[in-house]
């Protein structure tokens, strides 16, 4: 009973006086970011830390010219493509890299390498290397206090990556195939397995118009789908082709039948749009 009740109080004790370890919360430094872009059919996830100059000289002192940067703070900074691009007009596999760069005064190199497991660049190796771009090095307008990549100049298959900080960014351009998958889907799904299906014709139909391709065949396709199953949007698009091939009447007439459909549906967006194309066409 002695023993037991000895335990219990030495417990207690332990419980009451022994300090326990506990861990402080305070803002980073350099707080992590994430990034996640659709570049036309490419997902694009982007990785980093952003340290902030703090009255400190960044390039040539705080990152130094000529030598391999982690191009952030903390652990590697990391980016993923979900199909294979090409980065400056050089291909580049899908998959996850660690983004490295080398600033010199007036240039500006990024690395591309498969070893992401560093901390930051400590280690780094050439022999790890994918692709080495040169980047389009631009002054910025006024100071940047903190690191920011991010991405700009989107449009159905490329866009723009740029690292930004202090007076300087740098800019690479990146591409993807988009095209030829599309027009492969539409040969697929719209062609030979779905020729009768109204929203494949209004997809199918939508591309041709916006990539400037077929608009005969795009019209064929958009009045299948009209015919099968109108929709204010599906007519709408009709009444656009229609006007581009110069069908006037019939583009106001398209135009006026997807303005009934856009008030039944109370979408006084698509209202609005029809009677623009409508005004145009005077």
């Amino acid at each position: 009973m002695k023993a037991k009740l000895t335990v219990l109080l030495i417990a207690q004790f332990l419980l009451i006086y022994l300090p326990v370890e506990a861990q402080l919360q305070m803002p980073q430094a350099s707080p992590p970011s994430k990034i996640s872009q659709l570049m036309g059919l490419t997902q694009i996830n982007l990785e980093y830390s952003r340290p902030s100059m703090r009255d400190r000289k960044v390039f040539g002192q705080l990152v130094q010219y000529g030598e391999v940067w982690r191009t952030g703070a903390n652990a590697a900074t990391v980016i993923e493509f979900s199909t294979d691009v090409s980065v400056e007009g050089q291909s580049l596999k899908a998959g996850k890299y660690a983004m490295y760069s080398i600033p010199e005064r007036d240039s500006f190199k990024v690395i591309f390498s498969s070893n992401k497991d560093l901390w930051g660049a400590v280690g780094y190796t050439p022999d790890f290397d994918v692709l080495r771009v040169n980047a389009t090095n631009k002054k910025l307008k006024k100071p940047l206090e903190t690191l920011e990549i991010g991405f700009r100049d989107l449009t159905d298959s490329a866009a723009t990556l740029y690292i930004a900080w202090e007076g300087r960014s740098a800019e690479i351009r990146i591409e993807s195939e988009v095209d030829s998958i599309v027009m492969a889907q539409i040969q697929d799904q719209v062609i030979d397995k779905n020729p009768n299906n109204p929203g494949m014709y209004y997809q199918a139909a939508n591309y041709y118009f916006n990539t400037d391709k077929d608009l005969n065949l795009a019209l064929d396709w958009i009045t299948k789908s009209v015919s099968a199953d109108p929709k204010y949007w599906t007519v709408h698009l009709k009444a656009k082709i229609e006007q581009k091939l110069g069908l006037k009447d019939q583009a106001k007439a398209s135009a006026n039948k997807s303005m009934v459909l856009a008030k039944e549906a109370n979408n006084m967006d698509y209202v609005r749009l029809n009677e623009r194309l409508i005004s145009s066409l005077k």
